[in-house]
């Protein structure tokens, strides 16, 4: 059991094959070391993981996990991860949600769940504070995500699977009410394994310190982000969608599989379209304030509506300017159970392939009559869907094409264009679990999204990225929606881009790198707590520990370094940080070459300031992390790791 606060002390440990469970060991010094959440998970799995293992062996463990900040009553940390390996990159994924399961664990008495092993038929696992059961999913295997969670207890929480992830397909999802772990496959996982849902309930509260205190402070942060200009104001009223048009004023909105960044019929599928013309109401998270959430009706039914990825990647990425198609198309994925970036940036690349007549599928740019028919063929792997449920790297590698697929180790990218935003770009070649916007660092909200940071320097861009992935692997193991980060940059940065402090803010900030590094190595220096980042001030009065914005800085720090060299055991090879040729060797405008992302400088930065060599973390810089791990195992896997590399 846990002393500290904030936790319900509990990890639960369930064998699929032998159909049993037990406590798995877990203590408060893990978890100050990891905080929660994806940290937790990767912790978890960097100890489990061995050379060689596969996201299909019976061993690989699927890793539920919340955070001390889950059910506290801290706004808008409703959220859970899950963590794998994932089958579409061979690598560690995680995956985090907005659903009710991860609320509904820890009443049920348990900080995480962990899945190992592989049932011999569909499987639902019931969790409660008294029993772990398991029962047959017969009935409901073949079933949609919707049907699948009707014929599931009314009164439990849950996790579910569609089609697309018992037919394992690589990147299926998995499912909690309408919200999604979305990326790297967590869905297939479940399917190989047998696990068709989870449910969970409980009514256990997780204590907390000081809870008067607590609450007086949930309430400055509440006023925080329900007035700051990005989480008070644009989100609420036009969700991620309303970056669409913000995207194509910076050149970065994916357009024609990633071979430009602005879509001249970009208004039709617009954020401003969709509020105007087909948005019903608000949704949100259980705790969320920000309500970024959209429903939509797609025929006559009331269901969720897109968010920018989609919007981005089945829109101007395949020349499609129809948004009724899209909110079709993003239904229909859900219900498959399947993750709308990596689903729509395959599609992408077959339409270029069967253009360039590398591979006739029938796929073309501008064409949207066939698109439902194949998202069901890959959803059972039927067809032309049985190559693109492997994504676009596999497709490559088979088609060729390798320069315009657009994935980062195997990973497809979401829907901004990194080339007139490198700091993006190196954030997504070095994002632990592949082309992944959130673990990249999200860099893009300084190069145009939230800021007007100058998007084509590269000065600063390793510094800044390499201390938003740390703040934000951290902001994500406390429990916390990311978009609570948003709120980081003062508001009048954003509602006043044209003030000369504003500007002279904007101008410098590229030029703060050496400062910033210094913060990043010696994270100790930052023992403050400050009102722009009140994460650290939550934990400590939910959990009673002292943190400080360098507790963020450096358990977001361990978790990257750890996640990264749990990818090493796994085979990832030294300079693995890669992006497509089309990206970093093709200005997107032909007469500035500045529009291509300089990678390779950028990378040779970043390792420098994370104390990496070839993409892998010194012992030297392991140690100063406290990732534990011996001399001789470190040495063995980065042979491993150079050769051939």
């Amino acid at each position: 059991m846990a002393e500290l606060k904030g936790y319900m002390g509990k990890v639960l440990l369930i064998d699929l094959t032998e159909q049993n469970h037990r406590l798995f060991p877990w203590t408060d010094k893990d978890r100050k070391r990891t905080i929660g959440g994806k940290i937790m998970a990767g912790d978890i799995l960097f100890q489990h993981v061995r050379p060689g293992m596969k996201a299909f062996d019976e061993d690989n463990w699927i890793v539920v996990t919340t955070g001390p900040l889950t059910g506290s009553g801290c706004p808008n940390t409703s959220r859970f991860n899950i963590s794998t390996i994932s089958p579409l990159t061979n690598i560690v994924t995680s995956s985090n949600c907005g659903g009710d399961f991860g609320l509904s664990l820890k009443r049920a008495g348990y900080d995480a769940v962990i899945f190992t092993g592989k049932a011999k038929e569909p499987t639902t696992v019931e969790i409660t504070a008294d029993d772990v059961k398991f029962k047959s999913a017969e009935d409901i295997w073949g079933l949609k995500i919707t049907e699948s969670q009707e014929k599931l207890p009314k009164d439990t929480d849950k996790l579910v699977i569609g089609p697309a992830g018992e037919n394992r397909v690589l990147y299926s999802c998995v499912f909690s009410g309408e919200r999604t772990s979305g990326r790297g496959g967590v869905g297939a996982v479940f399917g190989d394994k047998m696990l068709k849902a989870v449910t969970v309930k409980g009514v256990q509260t997780a204590p907390v310190a000081k809870p008067e205190k607590l609450k007086k402070f949930n309430r400055k942060w509440v006023k925080t982000l329900m007035t700051h200009p990005l989480t008070g104001r644009q989100l609420p009223k036009m969700g991620t969608a309303g970056l669409v048009s913000a995207m194509q004023a910076h050149g970065i909105l994916a357009t024609r599989n990633f071979s430009a960044g602005r879509y001249e019929d970009f208004e039709m599928v617009s954020g401003e379209e969709l509020t105007a013309n087909h948005l019903l109401s608000n949704s949100a998270c259980t705790t969320c304030v920000i309500r970024c959430g959209r429903a939509v009706k797609v025929d006559g039914k009331t269901v969720k509506g897109p968010e920018l990825e989609i919007l981005g990647l089945l829109g101007p990425n395949i020349l499609n300017n129809d948004i009724e198609q899209i909110l079709k198309w993003n239904y229909e994925l859900d219900e498959w159970g399947m993750d709308t970036i990596s689903a729509a940036g395959t599609i992408a690349f077959a339409m270029e392939l069967n253009e360039k007549g590398m591979w006739d599928c029938g796929l073309e740019f501008g064409k949207t009559d066939n698109i439902s028919e194949t998202f069901e063929k890959i959803a059972h792997r039927e067809g032309i869907g049985d190559e693109l449920a492997n994504g676009s790297k596999r497709m490559s590698d088979k088609f060729g094409g390798k320069e315009f697929a657009i994935q980062a180790k195997g990973m497809e990218l979401a829907a901004y264009e990194p080339r007139r935003a490198v700091g993006m770009g190196l954030g997504y070649a070095t994002a632990n679990r592949g082309g992944c916007h959130l673990n990249a660092g999200y860099m893009v909200v300084l190069e145009g999204l939230g800021l007007d940071v100058d998007s084509l320097t590269p000065h600063g861009k390793a510094a800044i990225t390499i201390m938003f992935q740390n703040l934000m692997e951290a902001i994500s193991a406390c429990g916390s929606c990311m978009f609570t980060s948003y709120a980081v940059f003062p508001g009048f940065l954003v509602e006043k881009p044209n003030w000369l402090l504003t500007r002279a803010i904007l101008t410098a900030f590229p030029y703060v790198g050496p400062a910033v590094n210094i913060l990043n190595k010696f994270t100790r220096l930052a023992q403050i707590n400050i009102p722009l980042i009140p994460h650290s001030k939550a934990l400590n009065l939910v959990c009673d520990f002292h943190a400080t914005l360098g507790t963020l800085l450096t358990v977001g720090s361990h978790g990257y370094n750890m996640e990264r060299m749990a990818n090493v055991i796994l085979g990832q090879k030294a300079g693995a940080d890669k992006l497509p040729k089309r990206l970093t060797e093709v200005p997107q405008d032909p007469n500035d070459p500045r529009t291509k992302v300089p990678l390779e400088r950028l990378k040779k930065d970043y390792y420098r300031a994370r104390g990496w060599k070839d993409g892998i973390p010194t012992y030297k810089t392991l140690k100063r992390f406290n990732v534990d791990m011996s001399k001789d195992y470190y040495d063995r896997v980065v042979r491993e790791a150079r050769a051939d590399g």
